[in-house]
């Protein structure tokens, strides 16, 4: 259903949104949300692992630092054992000194005086991987009486540092590298950096693809309110192949909504036109009265109706026609009440004599007219009197007005099912199929008979305003019956 014209013409700024997948959308913030979240996770895992590790291998290297200083220290070897064949070859197996110079050995061992200067071992003086080692102890005898082991450089290279005193009381020093070690953790944490950052960006991109999809009820949700601000009251929001619990409550409820808004503003719009055609119809009726008095009047005034019964003629006229006025105003009346839902008088009515009182008089104003009545006994119905005697006045009235004087009607009442039903039915020419579609409508007259076409609408509107219900059953040549369907209680 489309909007008229002129509702959309006062809509001329509205646009529908667009998209936007910036980092300012919710897409966007839940998939750095999610990113942020898990680099967290990747760095604090990577660093507890790397920590972890770096302890457990420089622990490897202190104890078999300290294993070898405790093995000088109980050997209670000399320097000048040390120098012998054997001591040095000793030291050449297990504490690997370096004769050359190598620039980064694994392993150093030094030998210092008392002032801290590089002794000779085994007839080799002292390299200068020997005498850097010296050079960055500070304090060689402190190093030895320092059960810790140290951090040092030498040469640029991470050593674990130690000190020993031989039974001459000599003091030894004794490293060994970490810089393998250093490297180790750095290529560690070069391969977690770039495992991490692919996980990141494989995060990244499941988190847009699965928040696309799982946002994709949401957008056809704005599609379908931009559509129908538009004037498209006929969208809805579609289902999803794989809806969230909340999403899909979202959308039956805002499928709902829909629902009710375009049944309201259909509602409005019916009621719209219905007005526009009763207050013409009501216009034209009242028009046509008015001017036949009018007529008169002027006929009057100009000293036309000269003769007496020129003038009761006119009289009578301008009666009937202030008459006919008087009752269309006063069934207008009523039927704006009834729009109103006004509160209705209920007591227990005895439905069965208010039938017989309707024939008796549909008899006194057409005797010829064929009349049974099926309403024996005492029926009482909870309702309003004054309303079921207009209804069933306006039933017979409809019969008398639209059917020849010698058609047969009957009136029927009977209770059933929980119900009551009362059924007008006459013999006459029946109605077509448009005309019978209508005849509930305000100021229709099928065929533009005599009658304000009010009748029927009043019937309807207090019928309702009991609870009930009235059909229709009719067709050329069939009669009409119109059955009025009340609760018993």
């Amino acid at each position: 259903m489309k909007i008229p014209d002129r509702i959309l013409a006062a809509r001329v700024g509205i646009r529908r949104p667009r998209r936007h997948h910036g980092i300012h959308s919710l897409r966007g913030k839940l998939t750095l949300a999610n990113v942020a979240l898990l680099a967290l996770g990747i760095i604090v895992a990577t660093a507890v692992s790397l920590m972890g590790m770096r302890h457990y291998l420089i622990d490897q290297v202190d104890t078999e630092l300290v294993k070898t200083r405790d093995s000088l220290t109980g050997s209670q070897l000399t320097l000048h054992q040390i120098d012998s064949l054997t001591a040095l070859s000793f030291v050449r197996n297990h504490l690997t000194p370096r004769a050359d110079d190598s620039p980064q050995p694994d392993s150093i061992f030094a030998a210092v005086d008392g002032q801290g200067r590089p002794l000779s071992i085994g007839g080799f003086k002292p390299t200068g991987t020997q005498r850097a080692l010296v050079a960055a102890v500070d304090d060689p005898r402190a190093l030895v009486r320092d059960s810790a082991l140290h951090d040092i450089t030498v040469h640029g290279a991470a050593y674990r540092a130690t000190g020993a005193r031989l039974a001459d009381g000599t003091s030894v020093l004794l490293a060994t590298s970490t810089d393998a070690l250093q490297k180790g953790i750095a290529k560690a944490l070069r391969l977690d950096l770039a495992v991490g950052t692919l996980l990141l960006t494989l995060l990244a991109v499941l988190t847009m693809l699965s928040v696309s999809r799982r946002l994709r009820p949401l957008e056809d949700m704005v599609e379908t309110s931009s559509a129908i601000a538009e004037g498209d009251l006929t969208r809805r929001v579609p289902s999803s192949h794989h809806p969230t619990q909340e999403v899909e409550q979202l959308r039956l409820a805002l499928n709902s909504m829909l629902q009710q808004v375009e049944a309201a503003y259909r509602t409005r719009e019916r009621s719209a036109a219905q007005l526009r055609r009763f207050v013409g119809d009501a216009s034209h009726e009242l028009r046509t009265p008015l001017s036949a008095i009018r007529g008169y009047l002027q006929l009057y005034d100009k000293g036309m109706l000269s003769e007496p019964a020129e003038r009761r003629r006119a009289w009578d006229r301008m009666n009937a026609e202030a008459d006919r006025m008087g009752r269309l105003v006063d069934e207008l009346l009523t039927l704006a009440r009834l729009d109103q839902r006004p509160e209705l008088r209920f007591r227990n009515v005895d439905l069965s004599r208010l039938v017989r009182d309707a024939a008796e008089d549909l008899r006194a104003q057409q005797p010829g007219r064929p009349v049974t009545v099926g309403a024996d006994g005492t029926l009482l119905v909870h309702a309003d009197e004054s309303g079921l005697r207009q209804v069933l006045g306006n039933l017979v009235a409809n019969v008398r007005t639209h059917t020849p004087a010698e058609v047969p009607v009957r009136l029927g009442l009977e209770r059933a099912d929980g119900v009551v039903r009362l059924c007008v039915a006459d013999q006459g020419p029946g109605l077509a199929e448009d005309d019978a579609a209508r005849i509930f409508d305000r100021f229709f007259r099928a065929g533009g008979g005599a009658g304000s076409g009010l009748g029927m609408a009043i019937v309807q509107g207090v019928v309702t305003a009991h609870g009930g219900d009235v059909a229709v059953r009719t067709a050329p040549g069939e009669g009409l019956a119109v059955t009025v369907t009340l609760p018993a209680r």
